[in-house]
């Protein structure tokens, strides 16, 4: 929906109440004008804008490791931290090489996996979801996808984001971030 607007007012602009000369007049105008403002208010509402704190995690993961590193070149690295759930299940095929402990804000562990982007897409879906932690907002593009999630069960405590993309430099490969922090609210 990110590139749709101006494709929308075009449709509507095209419609059939319209004068002899081309504008439109009275209640087609005033009608046509509220379509347009809703049209407006709904593509803002689901351009995918996020909060301060989700860009806060995003550019966290993004400054946490060189995500350029390909799956021959990653060294495997251990991910204990008290911050870091050890059920946090990662995909088949890959290796987590970067784990960063940034203290009460939670832990950022960095991986590439030689599985295509789809696969891993659907494993932090169901995978991950299955394993106890809850998806409860994201957001999926064609190369990259992110998501917010909570523990439950025995996750219970831990709260985080995950995000994976298509590798920049590495072909058919997919870098998988994942920031974990104890919950506020956990007991």
């Amino acid at each position: 929906m990110r590139h749709g607007l101006l494709g929308c007012h075009e449709r509507l602009a095209t419609g059939s109440s319209r004068s002899r000369r081309g504008f439109l007049e009275g209640p087609a105008l005033r009608a046509r004008a509220a379509l347009v403002g809703a049209t407006v208010l709904a593509a803002v509402a689901l351009c995918g804008c996020e909060s301060s704190a989700q860009r806060a995690a995003d550019h966290a993961l993004q400054q946490a490791a060189d995500t350029s590193v390909c799956q021959a070149a990653a060294k495997p690295v251990d991910v204990a931290s008290s911050a870091f759930p050890s059920s946090f299940p990662m995909p088949p095929r890959t290796t987590v090489y970067h784990v960063e402990d940034r203290g009460s804000d939670g832990t950022i562990v960095t991986a590439i996996s030689s599985l295509p982007f789809a696969k891993i897409l659907s494993f932090m879906n169901h995978d991950v979801a299955s394993a106890g932690f809850r998806h409860v907002s994201g957001e999926t593009e064609e190369h990259d996808a992110e998501a917010n999630w909570v523990g439950t069960g025995p996750a219970r405590g831990y709260q985080g984001r995950w995000a994976i993309r298509v590798s920049g430099s590495c072909a058919g490969q997919t870098v998988i971030q994942v920031l974990s922090a104890r919950s506020s609210h956990s007991s």
